[in-house]
């Protein structure tokens, strides 16, 4: 039986959970902080974001980075965890070792009950984001900070500074370093197989196992990890356990790819469609 995700409204009396982003900007809104937000509303939770970076981009491809001082991050951050108390914290992309280290001793000081790291690094047009000092920064030091990490296949080789994984043997024996890494969990995500699927591995401590989901036919793959990664946060903050938030925010975004025609964002890659079940 298929599994029902659960984005009816809550009722007046349920308390809502409440969700951070620390991500960058994306102007098209397909991704970073603003499919970040789209994700947190659509699966019943109230989004905050803290930005890390504003970008120049569209549906095409990334024209410009401009990073936010971290001492500004660290302003951001502080004043709202003083106000608001939040339950999830999915962290996108940082392009430095200094805003690494201020996002680690932010959180230290005030730890939400999730952290949810996506290792932004290369965008789906093909352009990196992130230097080698910025890959390093991650891997050290917001690796071992978090819950759960998701990256994908070309991520997961910059992470471990290994070839590419080309086949599901491949990532089962990526597991044991990237567990070595010091998350506690990590999904593997195999989009980038050629397979007639579309196959996570799901890595948690000495064991593994596969989530299987359809390969869907669409130009419009801008943001999935951010998308993905956001859903698994939410879906954390409502009191889902690791592999039923996972299971959940998959088969959330295989939803929202199969209504992406729906939009029409963008001549390039363009985003999927967040609120597939509500509009």
């Amino acid at each position: 039986m298929k599994q029902r995700i659960d984005t009816a409204p809550a009722s007046r009396e349920a308390t809502i959970a409440n969700v951070l982003t620390i991500a960058g900007s994306d102007p098209s809104g397909g991704a970073g902080i603003q499919a970040d937000l789209k994700t947190f509303s659509a699966l019943g939770t109230y989004g905050t974001s803290v930005i890390t970076a504003l970008t120049a981009q569209n549906t095409q491809g990334v024209k410009g980075v401009f990073p936010v001082p971290a001492d500004f991050i660290a302003i951001q951050l502080k004043t709202l965890l003083e106000d608001v108390p939040i339950t999830a914290v999915k962290i996108g992309m940082v392009a430095s070792r200094e805003v690494a280290e201020t996002i680690r001793d932010v959180l230290v000081k005030c730890p939400p009950r999730w952290i949810v790291l996506d290792p932004v690094m290369v965008a789906k047009s093909g352009d990196t984001l992130v230097d080698e000092k910025g890959i390093r920064a991650v891997r050290e030091i917001l690796v071992p900070l978090s819950d759960l990490i998701t990256p994908n296949l070309p991520e997961a080789s910059m992470l471990l500074d290994k070839p590419t994984p080309t086949s599901r043997r491949d990532m089962e024996a990526l597991s044991a370093d990237l567990t070595g890494l010091g998350a506690a969990n990590v999904l593997l995500k195999g989009g980038h197989l050629h397979d007639e699927g579309c196959p996570d591995l799901l890595i948690q401590e000495t064991s593994f196992r596969w989530l299987e989901g359809p390969r869907i036919e669409t130009r419009n793959l801008h943001g999935t990890g951010c998308s993905l990664s956001s859903a698994i946060a939410a879906c954390l903050a409502k009191g889902q356990d690791v592999p039923d938030a996972v299971e959940t925010a998959k088969q959330w975004l295989g939803e929202a790819l199969k209504a992406s025609h729906r939009l029409s964002v963008g001549s390039g890659q363009g985003p999927v469609h967040h609120f597939h079940a509500w509009w």
